[in-house]
């Protein structure tokens, strides 16, 4: 049995808990491969909003099993008040939920040290989320760090304490005013992990080895976009995982032959959130306006996402390296009232016109060039059938998909699960 794949082609932010939500009931396992809590899914159903940042976005449907995959790193203490947001919610999660021992553990030093970093970094930054990603990442690489596994051995408190005390070393050389209590955090850290052990550890690989061979349906999910990639983002203002679909098979131990459909999802404009560059981004009321409207901030963190046109150069790229074979247009109610739409179809790069995406698009090297497009006003959130789109919205679509040579299967007009028009 395929496993079909889900990912952002943007900064990330595109709307990958939805599509998840809806798509779930098609599938029997929700498998994420990548990232940790500075991922922020949002998904609204039955007037209600529900965040998540590690438990992957199927949670909410009794008859699919949700796992977390190798490629995962796991704060304890993020994943606790998730389990504690679904308890009063009176969502069974015990069976329904399991996590790859392979999977790695952020410890509390693993943030502080992040915070070292960056703010050592000055004016220099990445824009972290400060969640201790990037540093589990790298003890990951250099083969220090701790796995869900260790949990089960009888010396994992002796791996922590080696492990936090080379951190503190770390941190200290730094030279940062960085204020903490470390008693407090590891007492909050351990008392998680006692919650954490509560749910079944498996061995990922096999277990989906075994499903795909009972033909069982497996749906792949990531977090952030394929633009924070570690290896083909806008370094280095990206994430510290592959984001891309390389990354499902490294982060669940899948064939690359067993992807079948690679489901990509883009807004219908462009947002970023903390540093790196953005061609298309709008400093104008125009990009006030999408903020507003798309109600703009981040799940995990709360900052305001920078916005601007649909970045056409980019998406290509995105598409390309991920294989993409189906498109979900998300936030396209955002757009109605501009009387006006941009889409960047090419840049100018040192004195040419090019179609893909440089090693270099910082501001000074990349101008946008643009093709522009009737808006539409009508309100969208109430449409429910794709005959009943405006003709300027159904042109937009038509244009992406002949420029793109992908079909847009999905668009959706509101944040909640209802608000999805299937093409």
């Amino acid at each position: 049995m395929a496993v079909d794949l889900l990912l952002g082609l943007q900064w990330g932010d595109e709307g990958k808990g939805k599509i998840v939500d809806v798509l779930t009931s098609n599938y029997d396992i929700i498998a994420r491969f990548q990232g940790g809590p500075n991922a922020g899914h949002t998904l609204v159903f039955n007037g209600m909003k529900h965040v998540l940042h590690t438990i992957p976005s199927g949670i909410f449907h009794e008859k699919s099993t949700n796992l977390v995959g190798n490629g995962v790193v796991i704060d304890p203490v993020i994943f606790k008040k998730e389990l504690d947001k679904l308890d009063t919610q009176n969502i069974d999660y015990k069976l329904s939920l399991i996590i790859s021992r392979k999977a790695h553990l952020i410890l509390p030093t693993h943030r502080l040290l992040d915070a070292a970093s960056e703010a050592a970094k000055g004016k220099a930054k990445i824009g972290s989320t400060l969640k201790g990603i990037g540093p589990t990442y790298m003890d990951k690489t250099g083969r220090n760090g701790i796995r869900v596994g260790d949990l089960e051995l009888d010396n994992w408190t002796e791996k922590y304490r080696a492990l936090a005390n080379k951190h503190q070393a770390m941190i200290d050389f730094y030279d940062v005013d960085l204020q903490y209590n470390l008693n407090e955090l590891e007492d909050e850290f351990f008392a998680a992990v006692e919650t954490l052990k509560s749910l079944a550890f498996i061995d990922s690989e096999a277990y989906l080895h075994n499903a795909q061979s009972e033909g069982k349906s497996i749906l792949a999910e990531g977090a952030q976009g394929s633009l924070l990639d570690i290896d083909f983002g806008t370094y280095p203002f990206v994430t510290s995982s592959n984001t891309t679909a390389a990354g499902a098979c490294t982060g669940l131990g899948v064939s690359p032959g067993s992807i079948k459909e690679v489901f990509g999802i883009f807004k219908a404009y462009t947002t970023r959130v903390g540093s790196g560059p953005f061609p298309t981004e709008l400093f104008d009321e125009d990009g006030e306006t999408m903020a507003r409207v798309g109600h703009e901030f981040g799940a995990t963190t709360g900052r305001p996402r920078r916005c601007g046109w649909l970045d056409l150069v980019a998406l290509r790229y995105a598409c390309q390296i991920n294989g993409v074979t189906q498109l979900m247009m998300m936030k396209a109610d955002v757009l109605s009232g501009f009387k006006t739409l941009k889409v960047c179809t090419s840049y100018r790069y040192k004195g040419q016109e090019i179609n893909h995406l440089p090693y270099n698009i910082e501001p000074e090297n990349v101008t946008p060039i643009y093709t522009e497009f009737h808006g539409w006003s009508e309100d969208l959130t109430q449409m429910d059938h794709a005959s009943t789109l405006p003709e300027a919205l159904m042109t937009y679509i038509d244009f992406l998909e002949s420029e793109l040579d992908i079909p847009i299967k999905i668009v959706s007009v509101g944040p909640d699960r209802k608000q999805t028009i299937f093409r």
